[in-house]
């Protein structure tokens, strides 16, 4: 049993949607006493330049019953054309449960072992996977970042980072440490492992580099859940602390380390510093809350200047 967090884009129902695994839902669970359970009924998946080869799951979804908002289909033939994005990248289907063939109804599982913070770093500088402590959980959590990128927004040039708190800022009503605190517990009581899952770009920011091939974040994901993943030797970033693992199974081992992608190494280091500083200035919102080890877990800004 695993669970993801991630804002919006970074890939939660692509990588829920995988047929190996049984589906419980794509967003809005509760983790209590029991286990975990979904309360929407349902998906609401990202469909620009969805393809049944791509993502099978949810093309076959999409059928009388779905809804699709901002597509653009053909006036005659109303065939939807998934590669048009004159309208918005935002480009939805929303869909019951039970439409994704391997969904488990009633939609209930168990404590998660695995907990998979996602995000979409179009700085290109987060490693594909990175193994987080506790206290590195609960910085991320807290932060909850990931970037835009050009294109999607009116006068976004270049990547911008966001960082909605818990993954969902505008919906606590607790300060975010509190739930910080709470999942921290719940993690504590069941044993869960923690990861930071980069769904973003490899090689370069977006413009130079290239979106990480979904091909390997799935791999990815079947080797946290298959537990070789934990078992892996790693490498520690220098500016993000972040333990990377150096092998997983059908995945190119030179991709595992950000810095080895990039041909610029200046320009890597430049990028990956401009990111810390980002990460370091948001979390100053939370740093009377935390102890010193929680804020220890977060970049060090001068790894890469000194």
């Amino acid at each position: 049993m695993s669970l993801f967090f991630g804002l919006s884009g970074t890939g939660k129902t692509t990588l829920s949607a995988d047929p190996e695994r049984a589906l419980i839902g794509d967003d809005e669970h509760c983790w209590n006493g029991t286990g975990v359970f979904n309360i929407e009924g349902g998906c609401y998946a990202k469909c620009i330049d969805l393809s049944a080869e791509k993502e099978p799951a949810i093309y076959a979804a999409i059928r009388f019953g779905t809804v699709l908002e901002n597509t653009v289909q053909d006036p005659e033939t109303r065939v939807v054309d998934y590669s048009d994005n004159s309208l918005t990248e935002n480009t939805r289907a929303s869909y019951p449960i039970e439409f994704i063939d391997h969904a488990k109804i009633p939609c209930l599982g168990g404590h998660p072992k695995n907990i998979i913070f996602l995000t979409c770093d179009a700085f290109g500088v987060l490693p594909p996977v990175s193994k987080l402590t506790p206290e590195q959980a609960m910085y991320h959590f807290i932060s909850g970042y990931t970037a835009k990128v050009a294109g999607t927004e009116v006068g976004v040039t270049e990547p911008q980072a966001t960082f909605s708190a818990c993954f969902g800022s505008p919906f606590l009503v607790w300060h975010p440490p509190k739930y910080a605190e709470l999942l921290a517990e719940k993690m504590r009581q069941h044993g869960s492992h923690a990861w930071l899952v980069n769904t973003g770009w490899s090689g370069g920011a977006y413009g130079a580099g290239e979106r990480m091939s979904l091909q390997y974040t799935r791999a990815i994901i079947h080797a946290i859940h298959d537990g070789s993943l934990a078992q892996a030797a790693t490498e520690t970033d220098p500016v993000f602390g972040l333990e990377m693992p150096t092998q997983c199974a059908n995945v190119p081992h030179e991709i595992l380390i950000p810095k080895n992608t990039w041909s610029d190494k200046k320009a890597f280091d430049a990028t990956a510093a401009k990111l810390a500083g980002l990460f370091v200035e948001n979390f100053k919102e939370f740093e009377s809350e935390e102890s010193e080890a929680i804020k220890a877990a977060g970049p060090k800004v001068n790894a890469v200047t000194a």
